[in-house]
């Protein structure tokens, strides 16, 4: 045979892990068996708890309501400096634990100077009647007023610890509004620390965003200080470059780029001066070489001495003209009036000549002025070339100068939006009702006192129930038999009193087989008869050795029962006394003998005459002595083999009614000998690791084990809550058996 504490783990596995549907019938069978103790569990503590609850100070519960703006008024086009918050679930659930946040809690009790009240300060709280029990007999003090700093702030944390378990914030639904609810013993605070709690939350969302505008302003104008001496250091570079590099501009071009284009300018003008010049000097030369007197000459055309020259000399021709019709061409005042002709024409050819020498010197001077400014213009176009390789760092400097005033255009712009923002700040929630006084206290409600005391006993109950069964280890029914030890039951004896009537209830269960064969006891040794008669592969076994683990389980009443029921149904039986410290046997027959088993084993007397018969029911008993007393190995000698094996040829049943197992080592020598050992266990006493103890111990002896029966079973409460076992129905079929 198997270890038995694997095949008990091997039938525990298929009876609860195996997927097998929960057996109803058997939990409601266990819960009847423990009905009274579920009842009185139950009770007891559910009157506990419904005293505690309803003892409870009166508590009053106010509610205020908050919700996020989905939408915010836009006063100022400017971004914020702190965000509006996004309405979406995890920003809400969020908000919701800002709203247990120790620091709002503190906020408030800061506020509402909270620490004063007796409800959250246990030290200016009135004493309890323990507390002043302990006063009174000097156990007790009153608390000490804080002194240093550390106990104040002690008191104020245990304060504000106080009122934050008071607090209960939750959100609506899924939308997004948060319920504030705030209990307290006084309905009055309850409603203003629950709106408390609403206005330092919105006030403190306020707080948060002039807190971070007005460090964005102060960063803002730090920034800006810094970024200014930036622009003015840059503008600097860029300025002594310029000077330093002749790079001096106006209007957008540099100095020598305006003179080079004044140059050009110029030399534009004074060549086109220098063409005009050549142009009239070579006109003048021209007319001159082709006979003309200088008449004709632009300039002298223009000339105001020519001009009059001619006016005298046409006056002196006509005068001549008129005296040469009068006087003649001899007369002296013609005379004198044409050498006056002669000199005018020579003042005239004079003047002529000095114009064209003026002209001749306008052109000499228009080609010197032409060379000069082309000249000129040729430094400065070198001057430019030179600037030009200074530009590129100009343009460096220029471009650094133009980034750092752009930045800093962008803070100064900054600067005053957010300057402008500053007072404008709205809240991201708004008060949606603001709670009030509550007129009704929230706590303790009494009808959910009272199903929450129930609900608790019941649980309390159960707990008892379970605990209790997992604390019972014994043994039952059948089928905890085959589950717990891996061992077929093959038999239950009941308790006499379970099943017998009337005055009978009083009889000796030895004798009640004789006076009752037909009643339910005796049938239940005929039926352990029966399974070890055909438990060994349907043969007879004959030596059977009646055991237990622990004492008083039955045994003797067993045996004797067993034999007398046999030796009724016409079975030659014999009983042998095998319990050398009890002699149960011996002593429940009343037998007083000199000659029994031991003195057989010792050869001081014969079977015969050490055998003694049971006039009332025809079995053969093998007593024991009153001197019984021996310390050698009686039952391993050669002695006890040989008179098992005489009565084997002589008797249908050997029965050997043994000591227990765990008690002394002759049972399991005893075992080792005979055909099968039938183990007895006590209904719901033995426990289950002792006979599984004893198993071990029988088996490593060799032993044969046919089955376990269960003695004084109580048929009664067997009836009733023995689910899985014949003995459930037994008021279905006890009234086959005979009263």
């Amino acid at each position: 045979m198997t270890n038995t504490i694997d095949t008990q783990t091997a039938i525990d596995t298929r009876s609860g892990g195996g997927g097998e549907p929960l057996d109803i019938q058997r939990l409601f069978s266990v819960f009847r068996r423990r009905m009274k103790l579920f009842a009185a569990v139950a009770i007891v503590v559910a009157l506990c708890v419904m005293v505690v609850m309803l003892r409870q100070t009166p508590a009053y519960t106010a509610s205020a309501s908050v919700q996020i703006n989905t939408r915010t008024a836009r006063v100022v086009e400017s971004q914020a400096v702190l965000s509006n918050l996004n309405a979406d679930t995890s920003v809400v659930d969020t908000e919701v634990e800002a709203l247990k946040s120790p620091e709002l809690v503190a906020a408030v009790v800061d506020t509402l100077h909270l620490e004063r009240d007796p409800e959250f300060n246990t030290r200016l709280a009135p004493p309890g009647t323990v507390q002043t029990l302990k006063r009174l007999v000097g156990l007790g003090h009153a608390d000490p007023v804080p002194s240093t700093p550390a106990e104040r702030e002690a008191e104020r944390q245990a304060v504000i610890d106080a009122v934050g378990m008071g607090l209960k914030v939750r959100r609506v639904g899924l939308t997004y509004s948060m319920n504030i609810s705030f209990t307290s013993q006084k309905p009055v605070n309850a409603a203003r620390i629950a709106n408390a709690f609403a206005d330092h939350y919105l006030s403190g969302q306020l707080q948060q965003k002039f807190d971070a505008t007005r460090q964005a302003n102060t960063f803002l104008n730090t920034r800006l200080e810094e970024l200014r001496r930036q622009v003015q250091d840059a503008d600097a570079a860029v300025s002594n470059y310029r000077v330093a590099n002749n790079l001096l501009s106006s209007q957008g071009t540099t100095l020598t780029e305006q003179e080079i284009s004044a140059y050009n300018q110029q030399l534009a003008t004074v060549k086109a001066q220098e063409a005009e010049e050549r142009a009239r000097l070579r006109t003048a030369r021209s007319q001159l070489a082709a006979g003309s007197n200088g008449d004709d000459v632009g300039e002298a055309l223009d000339s105001t001495v020519i001009q009059q020259l001619r006016a005298q000399r046409a006056g002196i021709s006509g005068r001549v003209a008129e005296m040469t019709s009068r006087y003649g061409p001899r007369h002296p005042d013609i005379i004198r009036a044409q050498r006056e002709l002669s000199d005018i024409d020579g003042q005239i050819q004079a003047e002529i000549r000095r114009i064209v020498s003026n002209l001749e010197a306008r052109v000499q001077v228009a080609n010197e002025r032409t060379a000069s400014v082309a000249a000129s213009l040729g430094s400065a176009r070198g001057t430019l070339a030179v600037n030009s390789t200074a530009s590129v760092r100009l343009k460096e400097l220029e471009g650094n100068a133009e980034s750092v005033r752009t930045i800093y255009q962008s803070y100064l712009d900054r600067f005053k939006e957010t300057g402008a923002q500053e007072g404008a700040e709205q809240a991201d929630a708004r008060i949606v009702a603001r709670a009030s006084i509550p007129t009704e206290p929230s706590s303790p409600n009494v009808m959910l006192n009272v199903a929450i005391s129930l609900v608790l006993g019941m649980a309390a109950g159960l707990a008892a129930v379970i605990l209790a069964e997992m604390m019972d280890a014994g043994l039952a029914t059948s089928e905890e038999v085959e589950r717990k030890l891996g061992l077929p039951a093959i038999g239950s004896i009941p308790l006499m009193s379970s099943v017998a009537e009337g005055s009978d209830k009083n009889a000796n269960p030895i004798d009640f087989v004789l006076m009752k064969p037909l009643s339910g006891f005796a049938e239940a040794f005929r039926s352990l008869r029966t399974s070890i008669t055909y438990s060994v592969s349907g043969q007879a076994g004959k030596v059977v050795v009646l055991t237990s683990a622990l004492p008083a389980e039955g045994k003797t009443t067993t045996s004797i029962g067993l034999a007398r029921v046999a030796a009724q149904a016409g079975s030659r039986v014999v009983l042998l006394d095998c319990d050398l410290r009890r002699r149960s046997v011996t002593r429940a027959l009343g037998i007083a003998v000199d000659d029994g088993l031991i003195e057989l084993l010792h050869g001081s007397t014969t079977l015969e005459q050490a055998l003694t018969l049971d006039q009332a029911s025809g079995c053969y008993v093998l007593p024991l002595t009153h001197t019984t007393s021996s310390t050698e190995d009686i039952f391993g000698s050669p002695a006890m083999d040989q008179l098992l094996k005489q009565l084997r040829t002589s008797f249908d049943l050997v029965l050997l009614d043994t000591a227990p197992v765990l008690a002394l080592a002759d049972t399991r020598i005893l075992a080792n000998k005979a055909d099968m050992v039938v183990l007895l266990a006590r209904w719901r006493k033995t426990p289950a690791r002792a006979i599984n103890n004893a198993v071990k111990m029988l088996q490593q002896s060799g032993a044969h084990i046919a089955g376990v029966a269960l003695t004084q079973v109580d048929m009664n409460a067997q009836s009733k809550h023995g689910y899985g076992d014949a003995g459930y129905y037994y008021e279905d079929y006890k009234k086959y058996y005979a009263s």
